[in-house]
């Protein structure tokens, strides 16, 4: 059975409840869902959809890397969003990051995120 170990940095924002920032088992590692909170404050930070998607991204690769792997070893990304109207600005976010061979992606929106948020993403890497 693989062993299941926990994540923990602080290139990411601490967790704001009874989870991990992720957990690595077997050549997998998963995600909490990262919403734009400023690891260095720990608050939410202020600016544009897009400057939402950018930190939420930034968080993600701070576990990621904490974690012996990189963006670019996602495997599969959940997005969830306040409002689908944003979704052409999340397309062009995710091209700026992605330019080849991007992963697998859902994007749903949902009537509310915590602490106000416009975006939340959750992934799920390979890590050798």
């Amino acid at each position: 059975m693989p062993t299941r170990t926990v994540i923990h940095t602080e290139q990411a924002p601490a967790a704001i409840g009874p989870y991990s920032q992720g957990i690595h088992t077997g050549n997998l590692i998963f995600t909490a869902g990262q919403i734009p909170i400023d690891p260095a404050t720990g608050k939410m930070i202020e600016g544009s959809f897009e400057d939402q998607v950018h930190r939420v991204l930034r968080n993600l690769e701070g576990i990621l890397t904490a974690a012996g792997t990189s963006l670019d070893r996602v495997v599969k990304f959940t997005v969830f969003v306040t409002d689908l109207k944003n979704f052409s600005i999340l397309n062009q976010v995710f091209a700026q990051y992605f330019q080849e061979a991007p992963p697998a992606r859902s994007a749903v929106q949902v009537s509310a995120l915590p602490l106000g948020a416009e975006v939340e993403i959750e992934a799920i890497a390979v890590v050798d």
